[in-house]
């Protein structure tokens, strides 16, 4: 029964069994009830109810000791009772509103009449600061600095004179601050 028996036999061999079918004898099944095949220990045990006390201290908004019963099994759980105050004993006020659907009158608002110069400076107002964070007020402050800064640059050549890292600008504009 070598390995290169089967490759270089002839084809008849006596060693063979016949091809024929056997029969077999059929297998007895055993089915274990549920308690018998489960292998978590004690069911019994598992199964029974418990009943669970829990107490609580009250809260300032709800003053006195609290307390929760619940019996609780390996399946489920029901909460027997609970006292007022405790999460989930709330109880939903209902409020009736009986002007629900009707819709509020609207009011209404006319425009008020303009002057033609008005609304010309209205209009020149709003041009000068199309698309500039801050509008009009934030151009007409940059344009106030600038001509400061023009003035200020032509009487302050001293500060871009300064040594690197001098403190002297610095000083200078404490002096600013507090004036």
């Amino acid at each position: 029964m070598g390995l290169f028996d089967r490759l270089f036999s002839s084809g008849s061999d006596s060693s063979k069994p016949a091809a024929g079918p056997q029969a077999r004898k059929p297998a007895e099944t055993k089915f274990l009830d549920a308690d018998e095949a489960s292998s978590l220990g004690d069911v019994t045990f598992m199964r029974r109810s418990n009943t669970i006390r829990r107490t609580f201290p009250g809260t300032v908004d709800s003053p006195g000791d609290k307390e929760m019963v619940a019996e609780v099994a390996s399946m489920e759980a029901r909460l027997e009772k609970a006292t007022e105050g405790l999460p989930g004993t709330e109880v939903a006020e209902v409020s009736m509103n009986l002007t629900d659907g009707i819709p509020k009158p609207v009011k209404k608002t006319f425009a008020q009449p303009m002057s033609q110069a008005e609304l010309d400076q209205r209009k020149k107002g709003s041009a000068l600061g199309v698309n500039v964070p801050g509008g009009a007020a934030s151009v007409a402050r940059e344009k106030q600095e600038s001509s400061s800064t023009a003035a200020a640059s032509t009487s302050g050549t001293a500060l871009n004179t300064a040594k690197p890292g001098a403190i002297d600008p610095f000083k200078q504009m404490v002096k600013d601050l507090n004036a």
